[in-house]
Parts: structure tokens; C-alpha cells; sequence
């Protein structure tokens, strides 16, 4: 039996994708957001209680408005349209990041997921939303300093003012596009976790690729810097 609970990934590739296949950036982007459904079945069937997907950092407010825009809208229409299904298949949906940052017309319709499937208590799948890593951790420390804390901060209390303490922290991250890097990403969550990077562009990525990461998990001794001899 799999110890894997928590899968997260970097979804990367998108433009690459639509470049390949002559088609706007924001194609690209559209048929990425497709394949969120897709690996969230995959996971359940494989016993994956947890999914956490990179969605929008905090670095990609600096692409062009009309990207920007275009991914908004696609945050608008995935909060709308795949409601039915997970309130369905008993899914929970949360967020991690600025969330203030997104504009409110998607904000509003992201939101109202959330809290409309907040009793579910089936799988997890996490957007991180204008996040970053680095800013997950000043944030955290910025609350740590506004509660005028006098105690001594330890690891385990310190991940109580993270966005997502409750989460356990993911067992596994993937990397689509072959990129070598976190790209600032759960810093703090993946100190002990396996990393899977795969060539496979992200709109491409499908159960089969899952399957692979989970079986490439599976195989690795986890020692946790410790030794088993």
C-alpha cells in the first residue's frame, strides 16, 4: 500500500504547448485548466487524498495584462463550471496565497466554491493563487509578530500560521516541462518531499503520466535523513 496522500504540482508548459500547436497563449492556458479535472480523478483512483496545484504565482502578476486577464477569466469559469462536479464527486475546494490580489470578479466566484463545497470531505484539491513561497513565510512571520508572541517558536508551532497548516505536507511534487526547479513554491512544506520531474507539457499530462510519478514514488526509500542499516 502507497504511503502517498499529498501529490503537488508545478503545472508547466502551457505556452509551450500552444506554441507547438500554433495556437494563442491563452489556448494553451484553457486546455491546461482542462486537465485539472483530469489528474483530479487519476489521483482519486489512485488513493491520492490530497492534490495542491501551482496555478498563479506571485511573480506572474508581471505578464501581460491580456495573459493575466485571460487566466483570471479561466479561474472565474473553472469556479463556476466545475462546481457541479465536485459538489458530485464530494470534493473540497481551497485556496492558498494573496487571495485579495485577485481581481473580485473571479475572486467572488472562486470564493463561493469554496465555501459551498467546504463540507465536502472527500478529496482536497488546493489552488495556490497568488502565491509564492517566500511570501507565504513573511506572512507567516508577520502574523507571528502581530499576535506579539513572547513564547519560543518551534517548527511545529510555526506551521500553525501557514495558509494551510491542517494540509499535511505533500508526499510527492511533479514538474511538467522538464524545468529543473520549485520556482518558489511550498518552501516550507516540501523540506522532505520526492521530486518527480517529467518532460510531458502540462495540457498533456494525463492519468497515464500520474500512474508514472506514483509508481516512481513508490519505488524510493524514504528516509527522512535518516538510515534504515
Amino acid at each position: 500500500m502507497s504511503s502517498l496522500r499529498h501529490v503537488a504540482i508545478i503545472m508547466d508548459g502551457n505556452g509551450r504547448w500552444a506554441e507547438a500547436h500554433g495556437v494563442p497563449r491563452a489556448e494553451g492556458h484553457r486546455q491546461g485548466s482542462l486537465q485539472v479535472e483530469t489528474v483530479l480523478d487519476a489521483a482519486g483512483k489512485l488513493g491520492i487524498k490530497y492534490v495542491t496545484l501551482y496555478a498563479f504565482s506571485t511573480e506572474n502578476w508581471k505578464r501581460s495584462p491580456a495573459e493575466v486577464l485571460a487566466l483570471m477569466k479561466l479561474l472565474e469559469q473553472f469556479s463556476t463550471e466545475r462546481l457541479p462536479r465536485m459538489m458530485e464527486k464530494n470534493i473540497r475546494l481551497r485556496v492558498i496565497g494573496r487571495i485579495t490580489d485577485i481581481p473580485l470578479f473571479a475572486r467572488q466566484k472562486l470564493l463561493e466554491a469554496v465555501e459551498k463545497t467546504s463540507k465536502n470531505d472527500g478529496n482536497v484539491l488546493t489552488l495556490a493563487l497568488s502565491y509564492g513561497g517566500r511570501a507565504e513565510i513573511v506572512d507567516a512571520v508577520n502574523r507571528i509578530l502581530a499576535e506579539k508572541n513572547d513564547g519560543k517558536i518551534t517548527e511545529e508551532s510555526f506551521r500553525n500560521y501557514l495558509y494551510a497548516p491542517d494540509i499535511p505536507d505533500p508526499d510527492l511534487l511533479i514538474r511538467t516541462s522538464g524545468e529543473l526547479r520549485l520556482s518558489n513554491f511550498l518552501l516550507w512544506e516540501l523540506a522532505y518531499s520526492e521530486i518527480y520531474v517529467t518532460d510531458v507539457l502540462w495540457p498533456d499530462f494525463g492519468e497515464e503520466e500520474l500512474k508514472k510519478a506514483v509508481e516512481a514514488f513508490n519505488r524510493r526509500d524514504r528516509r527522512f535523513g535518516g538510515r534504515t542499516k
